[in-house]
């Protein structure tokens, strides 16, 4: 992987984009300074869920942009996308590198556990992801990880933090400076009046 992570990672989950606008907000996104993009989709059938993510897929390529595909790595696979997000229930990293090659980017959901993203780095992963660190509209029930996480996970880690889960423009300073390399952000993105401004409030942190 030579992909930097860092800076806002936008979350496009299709449960709070229409499919109608799911495209032009992404790019609206994209246009705020998202410098990755997930595809997350747990309602649709496989034939529209591939056709939306072969549109954001050709979206991001133009744009320079990784598109990384939430929980499933034959969709990944089959778009040809730049890697997969993985969580606790999902397949495992050596599959994924099997399956994706060894430039796919690859992300593990290690929650509140720092041994879970340890031994995500000795498995391969390319970065974790920690959190929620704030509450979550998207995943209200998500568990409660601490900002001294990142504290403790920037100084036994040599691969890229995430922190997700509540993140506002406010508060996300505050995990960056804790350690976070780049912040995952859901509905404060894609649920915003205006999606670029809101994108641009948040990649604007990482100026400082």
């Amino acid at each position: 992987m030579t992909t930097p992570i860092t800076g806002l990672y936008a979350i496009a989950d299709t449960q709070l984009i229409d499919s109608e606008t799911l495209t032009e907000k992404v790019a609206q996104a994209i246009a705020g300074g998202a410098r990755l993009i997930q595809y997350r989709d747990k309602t649709h059938h496989s034939t529209q869920r591939q056709h939306q993510a072969q549109q954001l897929k050709t979206l991001c390529q133009q744009h320079g942009v990784p598109l990384i595909i939430n929980d499933n790595i034959e969709l990944a696979k089959k778009i040809r996308a730049s890697g997969v997000h993985l969580g606790r229930d999902d397949d495992d990293i050596k599959l994924a590198r099997k399956t994706l090659g060894k430039d796919a980017i690859i992300g593990i959901s290690c929650y509140n556990d720092l041994a879970r993203a340890i031994e995500a780095e000795k498995g391969g992963a390319d970065y974790v992801a920690f959190g929620r660190f704030f509450d979550s509209p998207t995943k209200p029930n998500a568990i409660q990880a601490e900002s001294g996480l990142l504290k403790q996970a920037k100084t036994t880690l040599t691969i890229p933090i995430v922190a997700i889960g509540g993140i506002s423009s406010e508060n996300g300073g505050y995990l960056i400076d804790a350690g976070a390399n780049s912040l995952a952000v859901i509905s404060g993105v894609f649920a915003a009046t205006n999606v670029y401004a809101a994108a641009w409030a948040y990649s604007k942190l990482f100026s400082h």
